[in-house]
């Protein structure tokens, strides 16, 4: 028959799991204090590199999309607020703060054309013709970075991808995978027709109907009926890049 540990066997091994605790525990303790100070040399460094390239990081596109990976990889937000040592030294916390006001400021000026939905290409375009007179380039990966600090205004601020391309959403409007997919189909030709959707689709014409005078309420769609065919076109302004006919008709909701 085998025996039972001891009260000191017992002690024993308590105090051996105590011993293994602890030294995970020191373990543990040593790495966390070894990342923390790499992490405030690289952080160090990260700031002396901005005072360095301070003027390619203000100019260069390419430079300042390296720059922001690189603070994202210990951490640091250069966007988070426009006071502080980083809007100090590299003042980009007010230029994104301007390339927002801006990009409001498009979305606004072109919502009755595209219900408020905008191809991103598009919005840079018309960014940088407004700020032909500024110092700084713009990228596609500035919008980006100014829209995403723009979700915090509500409204519907955000980038949505249907197909190969990116549109940039200024209204609380919710597209489902229906309306999305009408979209991708549209942008061949920048508008599409229900006998269409429902032969590329293979949709019951009840549930194109239903989708596309959903797009139709929203803005996001515009009726084409000048054609001797007599089909009626849907066309789509935030993915074509074909202005519609003369004969187009906007409809507003």
């Amino acid at each position: 028959m085998r025996r039972r540990p001891g009260i000191g066997g017992l002690q024993t091994a308590a105090a051996a799991r105590d011993q293994y605790r602890l030294l995970g525990e020191n373990v543990t303790k040593l790495r966390t204090d070894i990342m923390k100070e790499q992490l405030t040399t690289f952080r160090t460094q990260l700031e002396e590199f901005a005072r360095k390239h301070k003027n390619d990081i203000r100019k260069n596109p390419a430079f300042r999309s390296q720059f922001h990976e690189m603070c994202a990889k210990v951490g640091v937000d250069p966007l988070a607020s426009n006071k502080g040592f980083w809007a100090e030294l590299l003042g980009i916390g007010d230029f994104y703060y301007e390339l927002g006001v801006q990009i409001v400021d498009i979305c606004l000026e072109t919502r009755s054309e595209n219900g408020g939905l905008i191809n991103l290409q598009e919005l840079c375009s018309r960014l940088r013709q407004r700020r032909k007179a500024a110092r700084e380039s713009v990228s596609e990966d500035d919008c980006l970075r100014a829209i995403n600090k723009l979700k915090v205004l509500g409204g519907g601020y955000e980038v949505i991808s249907v197909g190969k391309k990116k549109l940039v959403r200024s209204v609380p409007t919710e597209l489902n995978k229906d309306h999305n997919e009408i979209l991708e189909l549209a942008q061949a030709q920048g508008y599409v027709t229900v006998e269409e959707v429902e032969r590329q689709l293979s949709w019951s014409s009840g549930r194109v109907t239903d989708c596309l005078e959903t797009l139709l309420k929203e803005g996001l769609a515009m009726i084409d009926d000048g054609h001797k065919d007599r089909k009626r076109r849907y066309w789509f302004p935030c993915v074509s890049s074909i202005h519609t006919s003369v004969g187009a008709e906007a409809v507003k909701s």
